[in-house]
């Protein structure tokens, strides 16, 4: 029987020591790895986001191939608009779980923003998608 803790390795990232880069998924953001990709042979990934001051979101729908995205605010606020669920004001201390496959769009975000994000896995494909009917 393979144990939950099989290929994972012990990992720590300081806020201090690990910078934030624009090397991510949309350009807008910047992006600090937090070793979890690694720690795990890529099975999940786990990063700080944060908003580029003055950037704007684009406001594309997309979706992500993988299995598990869950988001959580630590400063500021980022509206969201889901597939049949609508727009969410996510906001320091909010959380959601964005199910597998989910037609999504990033509205709109405060310069403070920025948020943490885990997914599994680390490595996932985006698509993008058109409006939702």
């Amino acid at each position: 029987m393979t144990q939950l803790w099989e290929n994972q390795a012990f990992t720590v990232s300081h806020a201090d020591s690990s910078a934030f880069v624009g090397k991510g998924l949309r350009p807008f953001f910047e992006y600090r790895d937090l070793g979890i990709q690694n720690a795990t042979s890529g099975k999940f990934g786990a990063h700080v986001i944060r908003a580029v001051p003055g950037m704007e979101s684009p406001a594309a729908w997309h979706s992500h191939e993988l299995e598990f995205q869950l988001v959580y605010v630590t400063k500021g606020w980022v509206v969201f608009e889901y597939e049949g669920q609508g727009e969410h004001v996510l906001r320091e201390g909010s959380c959601v779980l964005q199910p597998p496959g989910i037609k999504h769009r990033e509205v709109r975000h405060s310069d403070d923003l920025e948020l943490i994000e885990i997914i599994s896995p680390a490595e996932f494909e985006t698509s993008d998608e058109d409006a939702p009917e």
